[in-house]
């Protein structure tokens, strides 16, 4: 089941497409990545919303239904802000954050740069802060290009080439198939994972190629093709509760994630290793990750529940 799309405005200058569940429970931000939109969390807004949380489930500037900016700035530190705009829109004051892929790498600027606006982060196959001298400090090895990885060909052709690729991309069916190819042979999943018909939801917002162009943006910064509106605050531990969920068919973190971990996030939970699943944790192991949140967030849950 997807939830409706309510369309909310942010800071007066463009809309953020947000999928609702749950009024008046704990606040909940789920927070997408790539080559995702919010309905990655089709089977989990509706389990959380029963249980107990106030669920919103944006698509990111840009992405899936959510307005294209004016200004063309799709970066890490503008999605963060408008993490804390929509927070105004909907009257909360703070949230328990769970984002998975970019939606990680936003959620540990957004926990530096609004940290009073965030309880406790859940992180589905989510980078780890840039803390290198911590981390060496630690006795962790340095990998080759520590940081942000470029980890394959996909990375350097949306980095690098973005608009020739688009030209390759040129027909709606070319850039869903494109996309569809990240919930299949790449590697990210394990095969039985997305069935067609997944693929087929999963892929719609992407015919349009101003979404496929936008969602390139971040491989451009990584490359240093683009530049970022404000610099991202990605070299501080997160003093929030973590929790950190990784599938153990994933291919996207790299080594010594757990001492890492260790390194960057004083109040861990985990890191947690779900078998039979890779990159795509929410899809692929809804059970896990709903129960997970919700004996993470109990506190949070019987609070609420006795102010009801």
């Amino acid at each position: 089941m997807t939830e409706p799309i309510e369309m909310i405005q942010i800071g007066g200058t463009h809309r953020l497409a947000v999928r609702r569940a749950g009024h008046g429970g704990v606040p909940l931000l789920l927070i997408h990545g790539f080559p995702c939109t919010s309905l990655i969390w089709s089977r989990n807004i509706g389990p959380l919303a029963a249980a107990g949380f106030d669920v919103a489930a944006p698509d990111l500037r840009g992405y899936g239904q959510s307005d294209f900016v004016a200004d063309d700035v799709y970066d890490i530190a503008a999605f963060s802000t408008d993490l804390a705009e929509l927070m105004d829109a909907l009257g909360w004051a703070k949230a328990v954050v769970v984002a998975h892929d970019l939606g990680a790498a936003t959620t540990l600027d957004f926990a530096n740069r609004f940290p009073g606006r965030v309880d406790r982060v859940v992180l589905l196959d989510g980078t780890t802060p840039d803390l290198r001298g911590d981390y060496a400090a630690a006795g962790i090895t340095a990998t080759r290009g520590s940081g942000r990885k470029v980890l394959y060909d996909y990375q350097i052709n949306q980095g690098l080439h973005a608009d020739d690729l688009l030209d390759m991309l040129n027909t709606p069916a070319r850039r869903r198939r494109y996309i569809a190819e990240f919930f299949g042979h790449r590697l990210w999943a394990p095969a039985h994972a997305f069935s067609d018909a997944d693929r087929e939801l999963l892929t719609l917002a992407y015919a349009d190629a101003g979404r496929l162009r936008v969602a390139f943006a971040d491989y451009e910064i990584v490359m240093g093709r683009r530049q970022t509106s404000t610099p991202t605050i990605e070299d501080r531990r997160i003093e929030q509760p973590v929790m950190v969920m990784v599938g153990a068919d994933a291919v996207t973190l790299g080594q010594n994630i757990e001492a890492k971990c260790e390194v960057a996030y004083p109040r861990l939970v985990g890191p947690f290793w779900i078998k039979d699943a890779g990159h795509f944790l929410c899809w692929e192991k809804p059970r896990v990750v709903n129960g997970a949140v919700r004996a993470f967030c109990a506190d949070l849950l019987a609070r609420a529940q006795t102010q009801a």
